[in-house]
């Protein structure tokens, strides 16, 4: 890893296309910093990402990336952390691609704890179609799907993980540039599957959790006397529906990552003999 990368060295030359003000535009910035303070670089990160707002992330950022189908993100993710370990890999998705047809691969990604990062940017509306309610919608979020409010409890995707055995489980606000930046970072230096939950509001479609409403409402754990190890104390805020927490929920510091515990240690991105020489180059430049 080098020492001497900058977050721009993470940028692409492809112009976002996300709606001025996205909350996506900060979560995005934040993930570049948090790699580079952790001394990666463009040569050794892989970002996968799916459908949604947040599936575009890969072609906004400076590295190797994969951009896949609605809610399979995290199996792609893992077998490219598992064919080659060496990588930084870091899985990028939305409430709705996560949370909803993802969930599944969301609760077994969360109990394999393979040492990856997934970064989820929950506008708690689905916004790439135009603004249904997503799984994380509020139950009267009124929408034009839901005219009459979604009559259904949001999912509460901390409950999840810490359910599924998660080992480091946090949330952050893209707003809050530095902080975001910091949480980010610690889900990466995490031994295992480091989970963030990003409040990025939508500026479009989402009239009611707004950059104001998170502003106003967030309680952040650094200030809150919170201790990251404390289970209890981590299920207890979990699961207090009336306040928006900032930082880390939950931190297992005992834990090991999935392939250290196997002893997966090399490569699987063996180049075939006799391969002609383009497709050695493509193989090198994937892994």
């Amino acid at each position: 890893m080098s020492s001497d990368i900058r977050f721009t060295d993470f940028k692409s030359d492809a112009q976002p296309t996300w709606c001025p003000g996205c909350g996506d535009f900060g979560t995005m910035n934040g993930m570049m910093k948090a790699l580079a303070n952790t001394g990666n670089s463009p040569d050794d990160t892989f970002v996968v990402a799916g459908i949604g707002c947040s599936g575009k992330i890969g072609t906004y950022m400076h590295s190797y990336a994969l951009h896949g189908v609605h809610g399979r993100a995290l199996p792609v993710g893992i077998g490219v952390k598992m064919a080659n370990p060496n990588l930084e890999v870091m899985v990028a998705g939305g409430d709705g691609d996560g949370y909803s047809i993802g969930a599944g691969h969301f609760v077994h990604a969360v109990r394999r704890n393979v040492d990856m990062s997934y970064i989820v940017m929950d506008n708690r509306i689905y916004g790439l179609t135009k603004g249904q309610f997503s799984p994380t919608s509020r139950e009267d979020f009124e929408t034009a799907t839901s005219p009459e409010g979604t009559k259904q409890q949001p999912v509460n995707p901390l409950a999840l993980a810490l359910s599924a055995g998660g080992t480091f489980i946090a949330q952050s606000f893209s707003s809050d540039a530095q902080r975001h930046a910091e949480i980010v970072q610690q889900a990466i230096e995490h031994d295992g599957f480091g989970f963030v939950n990003v409040y990025s509001p939508c500026v479009t479609f989402n009239d009611v959790d707004t950059y104001d409403y998170f502003r106003d409402t967030i309680v952040d754990l650094d200030e809150a006397d919170h201790d990251p190890t404390d289970y209890d104390d981590a299920k207890e805020k979990i699961l207090d529906a009336d306040k928006e927490y900032q930082g880390v929920i939950y931190q297992d510091e005992s834990s090991v990552g999935f392939e250290e515990r196997e002893g997966i240690t090399e490569s699987m991105a063996d180049i075939p003999e006799g391969a002609p020489e383009d497709a050695m180059d493509l193989v090198r430049e994937f892994y």
